[in-house]
């Protein structure tokens, strides 16, 4: 069995590196369009802060996918295998293709259906679903309108100000700005590793009777994590930075600062927001407040289909993939 454990948390290790990749997008793509660093550089500004979110805030996101989504007592090694499998292939599939997905919402749709595959629905836990499926739509919505508001003040603050002088003060700012929401982000993302991981390790009796995340558990993902920002998805980055609107470096701190709030706030309160689903509706917000017009709205509209179809693609991806391991035995 350990050997088989093994094998999984690698598995899971490589998804958390994917999300990473994919999710580099999220955490460079406003400060590479605005030019305030280079790709490679900005890439290594995110990566570093990715890790250090280890030592801030908690593992309350953690314990909501590990407790949160399917009952422990049905989870087992096979389910969590199904379940990476399928988050992972959408993953890269969405990420070859240049579209910024909800990582999270990918590993959830592969935990709900090998749930469902193995013990019916009876095996998904109402509470933390509900909370995930409302922040889904939440999120966005909170970026769009917190960037939004937060550029309509910063217009109102300087209206009369030097445009040169107030590019080169938000430049130095949006270091800043870029930094806070990559640590919002690896506080977030690489939690839920974490706690599919620390599910894993005690469905199988390594941690006991009482449910908890090691600490090695914890800086494996954020390290995980940080590497593949590190290495980036680099046409996820062009998507969501360069041809989503037009950025200067004002919008770029708005927007990094308003997602970063929403998602320390979230993940105080325990629930896997969507990173990609926050910071693209921050962009859309920093946008929509210079014009609507300046949004392009067909490159948002495929972008939101592609999370409409993330949870229930992935879902059925998974209960295919138990279904199969049934019919050869290997599930349990």
């Amino acid at each position: 069995m350990l050997p088989f454990v093994i094998f999984v948390i690698a598995l899971a290790l490589l998804f958390d590196f994917l999300n990473g990749m994919n999710d580099a997008a999220n955490s460079v793509a406003t400060i590479v369009s605005t030019r305030v660093l280079s790709p490679r550089l900005a890439v290594m500004w995110a990566a570093f802060f990715n890790f250090i979110a280890a030592f801030f805030f908690g593992v309350h996101v953690a314990m909501t996918i590990g407790k949160g989504v399917v009952d422990p007592a049905v989870v087992s090694p096979v389910m969590i295998l199904v379940s990476l499998l399928s988050a992972v292939a959408w993953t890269h599939i969405c990420t070859q293709a240049g579209l910024p997905i909800s990582v999270s919402h990918a590993l959830i749709g592969g935990l709900v259906g090998s749930g469902i595959a193995k013990a019916g629905f009876k095996a998904l836990i109402a509470p933390g679903l509900t909370k995930i499926l409302l922040f889904i739509v939440l999120s966005p919505i909170i970026g769009f309108l917190l960037a939004m508001t937060l550029m309509k003040v910063l217009f109102w603050l300087f209206r009369n100000s030097n445009p040169r002088k107030i590019d080169v003060w938000f430049r130095r700012l949006q270091l800043v700005s870029a930094g806070f929401y990559s640590l919002s982000h690896g506080t977030n993302d690489a939690q839920k590793t974490m706690g599919v991981v620390a599910v894993l390790l005690y469905s199988t009796g390594y941690l006991g009777t009482e449910f908890y995340v090691p600490i090695w558990v914890i800086l494996s993902c954020h390290f995980a994590i940080a590497m593949g920002t590190l290495l980036g998805g680099w046409k996820v980055i062009k998507t969501l930075g360069m041809k989503m609107t037009k950025l200067k470096p004002v919008h770029g701190f708005a927007a990094e600062t308003a997602s970063a709030i929403s998602i320390i706030f979230a993940s105080l309160m325990g629930a896997p927001v969507s990173t990609t689903h926050t910071i693209t509706g921050a962009v859309i917000g920093v946008g929509a407040a210079t014009r609507f017009s300046a949004i392009r709205w067909g490159i948002a509209y495929k972008i939101v289909w592609t999370w409409i179809l993330t949870i229930p693609s992935t879902a059925l991806v998974s209960f295919l993939l138990w279904e199969a391991a049934a019919l050869l035995r290997l599930a349990k």
